[in-house]
Parts: C-alpha cells; sequence; structure tokens
C-alpha cells in the first residue's frame, strides 16, 4: 500500500487536503500529518513515505527546504509541492519537473496530480542537487507578503521583565509550553512556544536543528557530524553544544 506525508501550517486546510486524498486515492495511506517543515522533515525520515505533500510557505523550514535536506536521507520519497506560488514558481517548478499542487487544491486538480504520479517512474524524482538549486532561484525573489521579522523579544528573567534583541539571541530551547531564551548574559523564559517563534523570525538568520532548538547560524563555530547521521553544534565562546537531528543535518552540507 503507498503511503505519504501531508504537511500544511493550517489546520483547515490541512484537513482539506487528507480528505481529498481520501477521495482521490482511497489505497493511499497517509502516515503522518504535520504543521511545520521541522515535523515534517522528521516524519519523512521516520516514516519513508512513498510521496509527500509538502506546503511550500511554512514556519521554519520551507516546503523546499524539507524536499532538498529529505531527498539525501529519503532519495526514494516523491515530493508534491503545495503552493500558491505566482507563474515565476510554476515555471520554474516546470523546468525542474517538479510534481506541484496550486492553492486552492480541487479534486479535479488533484485527480489529475495523482494520475500524473502514478504514471510517472521513480527516476523521474529530482534529486537534491535539482531541488536545492529551485530553492535558490526562489529564494532570490523577494516576497511580497513576508512579514517583517521580529527584531525585539520580552522575556522573563526572575522577576524582571527583560527587553531582548533577537539578534543577541544564541538559541531558543523549548521547555515545556514555553520557550528558553539562550544569549551570551543568561537565559530568559518566553511564553511563546517553538513554533510560533518560527513563523516569525529571520528564517535566513534562524534554523531549527531539533524538534526543540532553533540556533542562531552566526552563533555557530563548527558542526560536528557524529556516526549514525545525527551531529552536534560547537557555539562561538560557549561550553554545550547542541544535537542536531540526524534529517536536519543536510541543512549544514555546506558548512
Amino acid at each position: 500500500m503507498p503511503s505519504c506525508v501531508i504537511a500544511e501550517d493550517e489546520d483547515l486546510l490541512r484537513a482539506a487536503l487528507a480528505s481529498l486524498l481520501a477521495e482521490a486515492w482511497p489505497e493511499l495511506e497517509i502516515v503522518a500529518r504535520c504543521e511545520d517543515g521541522g515535523s515534517a522533515l522528521e516524519a519523512i525520515a521516520g516514516h519513508a513515505p512513498d510521496y509527500a505533500f509538502l506546503d511550500i510557505r511554512m514556519p521554519g523550514l520551507t516546503g523546499l527546504e524539507v524536499a532538498a535536506a529529505a531527498a539525501e536521507s529519503n532519495p526514494a520519497t516523491r515530493v508534491v509541492f503545495v503552493t500558491a506560488y505566482d507563474q515565476y514558481a510554476l515555471d520554474a517548478f516546470d523546468r525542474g519537473a517538479v510534481d506541484y499542487l496550486l492553492k486552492p487544491v480541487t479534486r479535479e486538480r488533484l485527480d489529475a496530480t495523482v494520475r500524473r504520479l502514478q504514471a510517472r517512474s521513480a527516476d523521474t524524482h529530482p534529486d537534491a542537487a535539482t531541488l536545492a538549486a529551485l530553492l535558490r532561484q526562489l529564494q532570490a525573489q523577494p516576497r511580497a507578503d513576508a512579514p517583517e521579522p521580529l527584531s525585539w523579544i520580552t522575556a522573563s528573567s526572575g522577576r524582571e521583565t527583560r527587553l531582548i534583541l533577537v539578534e543577541d539571541v544564541l538559541y531558543f530551547r523549548a521547555d515545556n509550553k514555553y520557550t528558553v531564551a539562550v544569549t551570551a548574559d543568561g537565559e530568559a523564559l518566553l511564553r511563546t512556544p517553538v513554533r510560533e517563534l518560527l513563523a516569525v523570525l529571520d528564517p535566513a538568520v534562524f534554523k531549527q536543528v531539533h524538534r526543540a532548538t532553533i540556533v542562531n547560524i552566526k552563533a555557530i563555530a563548527a558542526v560536528v557530524r557524529e556516526d549514525g547521521g545525527r551531529g552536534l553544534l560547537r557555539l562561538r565562546g560557549r561550553d554545550e553544544t547542541l544535537p542536531v537531528s540526524q534529517p536536519f543535518m543536510p541543512l549544514f552540507r555546506n558548512m
């Protein structure tokens, strides 16, 4: 039985796509429904699905980043991007032989995509290099609707409420329902969960490296690759190291 992962950050759209897939392709088993790029990457690594339906614009890792990383660890997983991108992006997808669904997803469009997936052989799937090139091409295009990234955060430290420049944060670490912001001056507690931070941080500076950790890439001194595909990040001027989950290691290939 073929299997798939769905990744879409909006609950209603995620449920709608799952419902349409159940109608259009009853034999397809949905093994995970994810709400952000990091959990999608982990689900692909854990389930090794035949297909992954990825929203491109998600908190943290975009669908393109997930696909480029997953292509190394799970090259057999066929990716279908779910997108509201403009014609420029669609032309790029077509040149790269990338499967995509346009939002809003309709049954007719999905039926056509399912037929295309079933007809294509596995060797027509774009490799990691093709997806990485597509990612660079699309990132070079300005997004008119992109919000300004977060500049300041307020966090609790004892009885104080501190104002912290986001660029001064070395990394964020999940702590139950809260988040710890670690700076050179110490730690402070935020009431914002890690997943919500992913949506407002500058994706060019802050990268998720683990389900519970977001790191400022300017604070990274070295990436240590361990046996088993996992890794450790050494930080500038710090004694602690940060674990990198195996699915996230391809993000550091060029570091």
